[in-house]
């Protein structure tokens, strides 16, 4: 498993989650790469190497060939001069037209969706009649986009949030003079720790609101994780107690040495649901395992009175078992669920970056007793791969397991000799 933990120590913006990421180890030519597929016209993103306050780290700029510069607002982070609006069913054609790696694409517009319902709730409106601001801007966009790709390239599988700082004073939006933090900041962070600090400035934006919510994972760490690299992200303004940086520490449950798996207990919620719609049960099984599940599946059951149903299977650890009960009772129509003690054994895995013919690719390693015994390409990688070239998805799987059975992670693979035909 590899797990991020962000430290606002001067807050969170779009800006900063994406430059605290490609600080942390994520590939920026990758992401430029990914982001020029956007419909957006030309652009170019800038790394800066940034000290403050004793701490080192990397600011990004987006500059656009159109814009006369930036404004910055309260907070120091960027904000354009002139702010396109757009819905989120603008922000969802816009990213369906790219052709993004189905991951990243849907991670984007999940946080979309969760900015639009928190402008809803603001401003007293559908979520699908909210018109976007400065989170519809081209900046915002890269952002968020970024951001995804960014925490897909590093493999980031679980994210946790320490509390954030709110700051004080006013921000100017496009609705006019808000009080810091923004209504729709406090929409976001509703119902999780946060931090107060009198900076007389704007410290969390919509934006970093938005992306840290979406990928914050509700159960902490069970097992103990390593720190395999810290990154931090740069802010524009300079504040005069603390860096304006947001931190980002990677931590991964890969083992340093080869060591056995063991056994670990863990819990198993199931229930049978014959009167729910499935479009209900798929919504329900993507937030179970968004809240700590370690796996939730659904399977297709003939119940009582031949009425076709569904049966919802939850693995959990035991400290989430209250939280995930909540998720089904609430979200569901169960009226009852079982839940039984069982033991898993997990295999030790890292991953591995394989070079082929088509590009890069992730591949997971696992481990049993001292040897490797399994290794799977990442399949965004490998979608990824075959839309750049226009493939086969199977022809870069194919490659990249051969790369990862024959190949070291800093070389290529070797071509395969060609027989000398005998004879003239």
């Amino acid at each position: 498993m590899n797990a991020v933990r962000f430290t606002g120590i001067g807050g969170a913006s779009g800006d900063m989650i994406l430059a605290a990421l490609v600080d942390l180890g994520a590939d920026l030519g990758r992401i430029r790469a990914l982001l020029s597929k956007l419909p957006v016209g030309r652009f170019a993103i800038e790394r800066e190497a940034v000290s403050s306050h004793g701490l080192r780290g990397t600011r990004l700029h987006v500059r656009r060939p159109q814009e006369r510069g930036h404004r910055v607002r309260a907070n120091g982070h960027r904000a354009a001069h002139h702010h396109e609006h757009r819905t989120f069913a603008d922000i969802r054609r816009l990213l369906q037209s790219a052709r993004l790696p189905d991951a990243v694409r849907d991670d984007a517009l999940a946080v979309f969706r969760r900015l639009a319902n928190a402008e809803g709730a603001v401003h007293g409106v559908p979520a699908a009649r909210v018109r976007f601001h400065e989170v519809g801007a081209v900046d915002s966009i890269l952002d968020i986009v970024g951001a995804c790709a960014a925490r897909h390239d590093l493999g980031i599988d679980r994210v946790w949030v320490d509390p954030l700082p709110l700051g004080s004073g006013t921000v100017v939006c496009a609705h006019g003079v808000y009080p810091v933090p923004a209504p729709a900041v406090v929409e976001l962070l509703k119902g999780v720790p946060v931090l107060a600090a009198d900076t007389g400035a704007e410290m969390v934006t919509p934006t970093g609101a938005a992306l840290l919510m979406e990928w914050r994972s509700e159960a902490p760490p069970r097992e103990p994780l390593r720190i395999a690299a810290a990154g931090h992200g740069f802010g524009l303004r300079e504040f005069d107690d603390r860096p304006n940086a947001l931190r980002a520490v990677l931590l991964t449950s890969e083992a340093a040495g080869a060591a056995e798996a063991a056994p670990e207990g863990c819990l198993v919620l199931e229930t049978n649901i014959d009167d729910c719609s499935p479009q209900l049960v798929g919504a329900l099984a993507d937030r179970l395992l968004a809240a700590g599940a370690l796996d939730a599946f659904v399977t297709p059951v003939q119940m009582k009175k031949q009425r076709p149903g569904t049966l919802l299977t939850v693995l959990c650890e035991t400290s989430a078992r209250g939280a995930l009960l909540d998720l089904i009772f609430t979200e569901s129509t169960t009226i009852g669920v079982r839940e039984y003690a069982v033991r898993r054994t997990v295999l030790p895995r890292r991953i591995e970056t394989v070079r082929t013919p088509y590009g890069a690719v992730r591949v997971k390693v696992s481990s049993w007793q001292g040897r490797d015994v399994t290794r799977a390409p990442e399949m965004d990688d490998c979608i990824a791969r075959a839309r750049a070239r226009g493939v086969p998805v199977r022809a870069v799987f194919d490659a990249a397991r051969t790369a990862a059975g024959t190949a070291t992670t800093s070389a290529p693979p070797r071509a395969p000799r060609r027989r000398r035909r005998a004879g003239p």
